[in-house]
C-alpha cells in the first residue's frame, strides 16, 4: 500500500465510522501533510482521490469537506462504470465552469458565438408532427442541406444515408453500440478524444491507443495493433485533431484505409470543425465514399453546443440499423431544435458567422503560438484550423501538481494524461484552447511555473 492509499483508507474509514461528519471541513493540504508526515503533493493526491471516490467535496478557495451526499464508491459500482467515470472529471469542469481562465476548455468563448435571429427562419405552416416526437431520421430539409454540404466535400451521400443525432457524442455512442460488444477491441487516437474513452469503457470494450503524429495516426503502430488485436473499429479525428490540433495528410489517409481494408475494421471519422475547414481537406470519407468509413459531424463546435444537433452518415444498411438503435434508446431527436438549425443555415446567418469564426480562430492561433513560444513551450504539431494546440511541458513536470496550482489561481488546465488511454505520455503536455492562451493570468502563471 502506498502512502496515498494509506491516507485514503484512513480518512475513508473515519468517514464511514462517523468520526468525520457530513459537511465537516478537513485539514488544509499543508496541515494534512504535516499531520500524516507526507509531502503536500501526496496529501493533495489523497484528497483528490477521496473526492473522486465520493467521500469528500472540494470547494474552491475554501478547502475539502466531508461529502453531504455520498456517491457509491467504485467498489460498489460495476467495474466498467467506475473505469468510465475516470474520464468524467475534465468534462464536468467544462460543463460546470468554476474557473475564470479556461485554457483547457474544449469550446470557444461565448463572445465568438453570434446572437442569431431566429425570426429569420423560413416561414412554414405548422404541422401536427411539430408537436410530436418528429421523424426518427431527423428533420428532412436539414438532412437534404447536409447532403449538399457533404457533396461540397466530395462525399457522395443521399439524405437517406444521414441520421441526425444529439451531437457528435450521441452519434459515436450509437456507432459503438452497434458495432462493438463487450470484450471487443477498438482502436483510438492517442492522445485522443477522452469522452469517447469513457463511452467505450462503459460498453466494456477494450481500448488500444494509436500514437498520433503531426501528419495523422502512426501507420506502423496502427498496422501492428490491427494484426495483433483484431479490432472491429478505429475511431479517429482526421482534421484539426482534438487535442493536438494537427491534420492528416493525403498519403497517410490513403495508407490508413488500406490497412483498414486489409484487417477488416471500420473507421469512424469524427469531423467537428468541418464547417470552418477547407472543403478539399483530406477526409477519409472522401477517399472511401462511406464503404468502410462512418462519418460523424456536429454543429456543437461551430454553431452552439446547447442546440445539440449532430449527424452520422454511413452506407444504407448500417444507417438503417443505427436509426433503429436511435429509436430504441432515445426515440427521436428534437424536430424543433433541428428546424432552428436549418433556419439559421437557410437564412444565410450561419455562413456569415462561419466567416467571422474562422477569422477569429486564425487570429487567436497566431497570437497563441507567439505567446506560448515566448514562454518556451514546445508545440510539436502545427495547428491546422481548430481550437487546440498541444503544448509539451519541460521534462519532469508533474501534471497533477501543475493543474492543482493553476486551479488555486482560478485557471482551468487540461492535462495531457487525460487524453491518453492506458499508458502514460512520453512527455508531459496539456491541451491549450487558442481562444484563451493569451490571457495575461495564464501567461504569468506559466512564467512562474517555468521560471521565466
Amino acid at each position: 500500500m502506498t502512502r496515498v492509499d494509506g491516507i485514503v483508507a484512513k480518512i475513508a474509514a473515519m468517514i464511514d465510522g462517523n468520526l468525520l461528519k457530513p459537511g465537516e471541513r478537513l485539514l488544509s493540504v499543508r496541515a494534512g501533510a504535516l499531520e500524516h508526515g507526507v509531502s503536500k503533493n501526496t496529501m493533495a493526491e489523497a484528497y483528490d482521490r477521496l473526492v473522486a471516490l465520493g467521500h469528500l467535496e472540494a470547494r474552491q478557495g475554501s478547502g475539502y469537506y466531508v461529502a453531504r451526499v455520498r456517491r457509491p464508491s467504485p467498489e460498489q459500482r460495476p467495474s466498467h462504470v467506475a473505469e468510465a467515470a475516470d474520464f468524467v472529471s475534465l468534462l464536468r469542469e467544462q460543463l460546470v465552469q468554476n474557473y475564470a481562465v479556461r485554457i483547457g476548455d474544449g469550446r470557444p468563448p461565448p463572445s465568438w458565438m453570434e446572437r442569431f435571429d431566429m425570426g429569420g427562419q423560413p416561414r412554414h405552416t405548422p404541422t401536427a408532427s411539430e408537436h410530436g416526437y418528429g421523424n426518427p431520421w431527423g428533420f428532412l430539409p436539414l438532412r437534404e442541406r447536409l447532403a449538399l454540404t457533404l457533396a461540397e466535400r466530395s462525399i457522395k451521400v443521399a439524405p437517406e444515408q444521414i441520421l441526425l443525432t444529439q451531437g457528435a457524442n450521441h452519434a459515436l455512442d450509437l456507432v459503438a453500440r452497434q458495432l462493438l460488444e463487450p470484450g471487443d477491441v477498438a482502436l483510438v487516437d492517442s492522445p485522443g478524444y477522452y469522452p469517447l474513452f469513457g463511452k467505450l469503457k462503459l460498453a466494456k470494450v477494450e481500448i488500444a491507443g494509436v500514437r498520433r503524429r503531426g501528419d495523422g495516426p502512426d501507420l506502423e503502430e496502427l498496422a501492428a495493433l490491427a494484426a495483433r488485436l483484431k479490432p472491429k473499429v478505429f475511431f479517429t479525428q482526421s482534421l484539426a485533431h482534438n487535442p493536438t490540433g494537427g491534420s492528416i495528410t493525403p498519403a497517410v489517409a490513403h495508407r490508413l484505409l488500406q490497412i483498414a481494408e486489409q484487417h477488416g475494421f471500420h473507421v469512424v471519422e469524427d469531423d467537428p470543425f468541418a464547417d470552418i475547414l477547407p472543403a478539399a481537406s483530406p477526409r477519409l470519407a472522401t477517399l472511401d465514399q462511406l464503404e468502410r468509413v462512418i462519418y460523424v459531424g456536429t454543429f456543437s463546435k461551430t454553431l452552439s453546443a446547447s442546440l445539440r444537433v449532430g449527424y452520422v452518415a454511413a452506407k444504407p444498411a448500417l444507417i438503417n440499423t443505427l436509426c433503429d438503435l436511435k429509436m430504441l434508446t432515445v426515440v427521436s431527436t428534437s424536430d424543433f431544435v433541428e428546424r432552428i438549425v436549418y433556419g439559421v443555415i437557410a437564412s444565410g446567418q450561419y455562413l456569415r458567422h462561419l466567416r467571422r469564426l474562422k477569422a477569429r480562430v486564425e487570429a487567436a492561433t497566431e497570437e497563441a503560438v507567439g505567446a506560448l513560444g515566448r514562454l518556451g513551450l514546445r508545440m510539436p504539431i502545427p495547428p491546422t484550423g481548430g481550437y487546440y494546440l498541444w503544448g509539451e511541458l519541460p521534462e519532469g513536470t508533474e501534471e497533477r501538481a501543475l493543474v492543482r496550482d493553476a486551479a488555486e489561481r482560478g485557471i482551468f488546465l487540461a492535462p495531457g494524461s487525460v487524453f491518453v488511454p492506458g499508458k502514460a505520455l512520453a512527455v508531459p503536455a496539456m491541451r491549450i484552447n487558442v481562444a484563451y492562451a493569451g490571457d495575461p493570468r495564464f501567461i504569468d502563471f506559466m512564467r512562474d511555473q517555468l521560471g521565466r
